[in-house]
């Protein structure tokens, strides 16, 4: 597995993690926000459903980012002990009060598909991976980001709505 944590402004993969498939993607999370140096700044992580726990709120907390990953559909409201179960409560009762859909339209949800933009441009470097061992294979990936981020520094498409 492949996870991703770009830039929204530059497009630019800022951290990767590959993991074996045994691996949820909510474990990742802290390793990925570890990749980003302490002095820089992280503005907002938007992530799926699958990172609303409590490990994954309290990292982006630590980092004071704030976490735009939507409560899942029987989410509890959790004992406010740390800064990122307070936000985690917050987004639960905006959703609730809005609704799933007006909740991911308010909060910005849908920028998250720039990452998956992002992994599609991976997999157009190839579907396949040559390497057979673990450690070549991560090689190999980290290969095709940097790549990928020689492109995107190269320029972005700029599209601008006629009529």
């Amino acid at each position: 597995k492949i996870h991703l944590g770009i830039n929204e402004q530059t497009l630019e993969v800022r951290a990767v993690e590959i993991t074996g498939s045994h691996v949820g993607d909510a474990p990742v999370l802290p390793d990925l926000l570890g990749q980003i140096p302490a002095d820089q700044e992280i503005g907002s992580v938007t992530a799926d459903g699958a990172y609303d726990t409590r490990k994954c709120h309290d990292a982006i907390a630590d980092r004071g980012a704030q976490a735009v990953i939507p409560p899942r559909k029987n989410a509890k409201p959790w004992k406010t002990v740390t800064a990122g179960a307070v936000a985690r409560n917050e987004a639960l009762r905006a959703s609730k009060y809005l609704g799933r859909a007006l909740w991911r339209r308010w909060s910005g949800y849908h920028r998250r598909s720039r990452v998956e933009t992002k992994m599609h441009c991976v997999k157009l470097l190839g579907q396949r991976l040559m390497a057979r061992d673990f450690d070549r294979q991560a090689a190999e990936l980290h290969v095709r980001i940097a790549i990928l981020n020689r492109y995107t520094a190269l320029g972005i498409p700029v599209t601008e709505a006629e009529g």
